[in-house]
C-alpha cells in the first residue's frame, strides 16, 4: 500500500494519504521528488499484545524513506490502575452474581469454587453457590 504524509515543523501532521488520494490531490507533487511538506509513509501492523495492566502506545518514526508507524507498550500508572479495577468493579456490580472474588491479578472476577475441568458443560447457580451441569 503505497501512503504519504504531511510534514510540519520536521514532524509528521495528521494521518497518512492513500497513494491514490495523494495524486489526485497534489498532481503537481512528484511523488518521486517529494517537497519538504510531505514523505513517504510505511504502514507497521501493531501485533503487541499488552497484558492486563499495559498500554499500547502509537507514534510516527523515522525510517530510511520518511516515517512509518511505531509501537510500542508501557506500564499502567498506579491511578489508570485504579480506574480501570474500578470500572470493571462497577460493571460487575450489575450482574447477579455476588459471591464472585474480584482478582487484581486478571482485572476480572472469579467464581468462590473453581468450573469443573471436564468435557460436561456447566453454569454457574448463585443460589446453590456450585457449578450445576446443564
Amino acid at each position: 500500500m503505497e501512503l504519504y504524509i504531511r510534514i510540519v515543523d520536521g514532524q509528521p501532521f495528521e494521518h497518512p494519504i492513500l497513494g491514490d488520494n495523494f495524486k489526485q490531490a497534489f498532481p503537481e507533487i512528484d511523488v518521486n521528488n517529494l517537497p519538504n511538506n510531505f514523505a513517504k509513509f510505511e504502514r507497521i501492523e501493531c501485533v503487541i499484545q499488552p497484558s492486563v495492566y499495559q498500554v499500547v502506545q502509537h507514534e510516527y518514526a523515522p525510517n530510511d524513506s520518511g516515517w512509518k508507524d511505531s509501537w510500542s507498550i508501557r506500564e499502567m500508572t498506579t491511578e489508570e490502575i485504579t480506574n480501570k479495577q474500578n470500572t470493571v468493579k462497577t460493571h460487575w456490580a450489575n450482574n447477579s452474581f455476588q459471591s464472585w472474588i474480584f482478582n487484581e491479578t486478571i482485572c476480572g472476577f472469579e467464581p468462590p469454587t473453581a468450573k469443573p475441568n471436564d468435557d460436561k458443560r456447566y453454569f454457574w447457580n448463585e443460589e446453590q453457590l456450585a457449578w450445576v451441569e446443564t
